[in-house]
């Protein structure tokens, strides 16, 4: 089976469900492997509030521990970039565009490099990246019950 990774929203979604959260992705995962990316990690703690900020860092400290963080390298991030340009002049993206897509095509990138799928609910910015790099991806509406 392949692995898969959250995307950002999807650990967002979690984190507001509370304790029931680790069920609902594992449903999700439907027993794959789970990675965490260090682009998904880093928005995390980007935007956590001070009252979540410890399970942030339990899903750090696990998945460090498991050996599954994924590291965007070199060739992402130059991939990554090239993939912006192509993007920005399809969809004549300005600045601001193609910023705001900067992590989740680092995210695309680095999964796809090992066959990770991304688990994501922003079907608009993934199907775009898709276009341009070949990764798996799919979309899930996690439960807010």
């Amino acid at each position: 089976m392949q692995p898969v990774l959250f995307d950002t929203v999807i650990y967002i979604t979690a984190l507001r469900m509370g304790d029931d959260a680790a069920l609902g992705l594992r449903r999700i995962a439907g027993g794959a492997a789970v990675w965490l990316s260090s682009v998904v990690l880093e928005e995390l703690y980007a935007g956590v509030s001070a009252r979540n900020r410890h399970a942030v860092e339990r899903l750090e400290r696990d998945f460090h521990r498991a050996g599954r963080i994924l590291v965007p390298n070199l060739t992402d991030w130059t991939q990554t970039g090239k993939v912006l340009a192509l993007l920005a002049a399809k969809y004549d993206y300005e600045q601001i565009g193609k910023g705001r897509l900067t992590n989740d095509a680092l995210i695309a990138t680095s999964a796809g490099r090992f066959e990770i799928t991304v688990i994501t609910a922003n079907a608009r910015d993934f199907g775009k990246l898709a276009e341009f790099r070949p990764f798996q991806w799919r979309v899930e509406q996690p439960d807010t019950n």
